[in-house]
């Protein structure tokens, strides 16, 4: 954490101000990388049965390494929001930096200015200074979405162990609200941060770190004027930042390991199964040369092989191992696979099966059309077409 320059440096013509430092700027750069690929794996995986999605699925090689995908940048995120608390501690108890991204009652005033201003009821916009209301509520937002996805991130990374906590209702609930939250950010940052940064008035320095004077007065007139009125806290001493050094770093690396404690155990507290579970191994079962005699001799049940496999024998095992993340408790698209009648009544797009119509059987359909990310192999999906043509039957 490199110490900050005085916040007006004159670099020739025309004078620029420091907006923000190498940290900042580094922090803000991964962190919005990790927040793209959250938002392109995660929306791909909320919407994985449009056409989009599952084409995004398959250009990222399947629905596994998509949710590998997603998870390794939602780590990276969790680094920055540590490495961002660290970096606001050290600002506020070491270089005593004034927060001035809290909300203040000013900003409430500024607010009503611009409104008054747009309205046409007054001549000039709010100045604003270091940080407008646009901005705090911009930063504030992030801050509580950040929470909320951690918390529901938590609860759908380790479902088994949220449910022995709470009701199994919230774990359904947390998907709803991680897949609302990350519609809402992304809508945010395409219609509102993209919107005051970049096309109502370019500014890059998040990028370059700096801002000109024809900036600063445009965008925080209110901080230019304090900083040519000399009114700006000048830098502390070098002797009192390592002073003020010595206490700070030892106390922030407890704090680091303990957060860092916190985010391996989240990662790690649940052993998770994102691959798809192989078929179980099929062995014939054992049976003795000399049958145990019984006091009174029951006739053995006559078997007829060229009577088809029936769904509790054959179809529902398989279908639980390849379809359940999607069509088991979860309902993607409407449809589930739990049982042999929600399996008739099918989903969205129809009856998932339809008894000696395997060509309307939305399984088939789908399945047929290949790269499906619970794809039976050719001579299942060739036993569940020969199965159906038999009518289907569930014993």
């Amino acid at each position: 954490m490199t110490n900050e320059p005085p916040p007006e440096v004159n670099l020739g013509s025309p004078r620029t101000y420091r907006r923000f430092d190498r940290s900042q700027r580094i922090e803000h750069a991964v962190f919005l990388i990790s927040f793209t690929v959250l938002g392109i794996t995660g929306l791909a995986q909320k919407f994985a049965t449009s056409p989009g999605g599952e084409t995004l699925i398959r250009l990222l090689g399947g629905i596994e390494f998509t949710r590998i995908i997603h998870r390794s940048a939602a780590m990276v995120l969790m680094v920055v929001a540590i490495y961002h608390i660290l970096g606001l501690l050290y600002r506020v108890f070491v270089r005593r930096v004034k927060l001035s991204i809290m909300p203040v009652l000013q900003d409430l005033r500024d607010l009503m200015q611009d409104v008054f201003f747009y309205l046409g009821l007054r001549n000039s916009r709010a100045r604003h200074g270091r940080y407008s209301y646009v901005e705090k509520a911009e930063y504030w937002a992030l801050v509580w979405g950040t929470i909320i996805m951690a918390i529901t991130g938590f609860m759908m990374w380790n479902p088994i162990s949220s449910a022995r906590l709470l009701p199994g209702e919230t774990i359904p609930a947390a998907k709803a609200a991680h897949g609302g939250e990350a519609l809402l950010a992304v809508s945010a940052i395409i219609l509102w941060h993209f919107y005051h940064v970049h096309i109502r008035h370019l500014n890059l320095s998040m990028f370059t770190g700096w801002l000109s004077r024809r900036e600063m007065e445009h965008e925080h007139p209110a901080e230019l004027d304090d900083i040519d009125a000399g009114l700006v806290k000048p830098e502390p001493a070098p002797e009192v930042i390592r002073r003020r050094e010595a206490i700070y770093i030892p106390i922030a690396a407890v704090l680091a390991l303990i957060m860092g404690f916190s985010l391996f155990a989240f990662v790690t507290f649940e052993e998770t199964a994102i691959e798809t579970v192989p078929l179980g191994e099929s062995v014939a079962a054992f049976l003795p040369l000399t049958p145990t005699p019984a006091p009174t001799p029951l006739p053995l049940p006559t078997t007829d092989e060229t009577l088809p496999a029936s769904w509790l024998a054959r179809y529902e095992g398989l279908l639980r191992d390849r379809c359940s993340t999607c069509h088991g408790f979860t309902t993607v698209g409407g449809l589930s696979l739990a049982s042999y009648e929600l399996a008739l009544d099918g989903g969205n797009n129809g009856p998932a099966l339809v008894p000696r119509d395997a060509e309307a059987s939305m399984l088939v359909v789908v399945q047929a059309a290949g790269n499906h990310p619970g794809q039976l192999s050719p001579e299942e999906l060739e036993d569940v077409i020969a199965w159906i043509e038999a009518g289907a039957p569930e014993r």
